[in-house]
């Protein structure tokens, strides 16, 4: 099943771990990226956007294969 907008999704710790994206930057990515849902906000290939929790937090882009839906 494709992602779309609206999609409540998560990180997959295993795939963000040693992507490009956690060499590039600070490698302590916040818990609640992987434990709670976010909402797909846009999709531009192969990024993600999306939108964590109920307070106020950083939105962050993503790459399609580094998510996955929540259930």
């Amino acid at each position: 099943m494709a992602i779309k907008r609206g999609d409540f999704v998560r990180a997959v710790r295993e795939k963000l771990e040693n992507s490009p994206e956690a060499k590039a930057s600070d490698s302590r990515f916040p818990p609640y990226i992987f434990e709670t849902r976010g909402e797909v906000l846009d999709i531009r290939g192969e990024s993600v956007f999306i939108k964590f929790g109920q307070v106020p937090t950083p939105n962050i882009w993503l790459q399609l294969d580094q998510i996955e839906v929540f259930e």
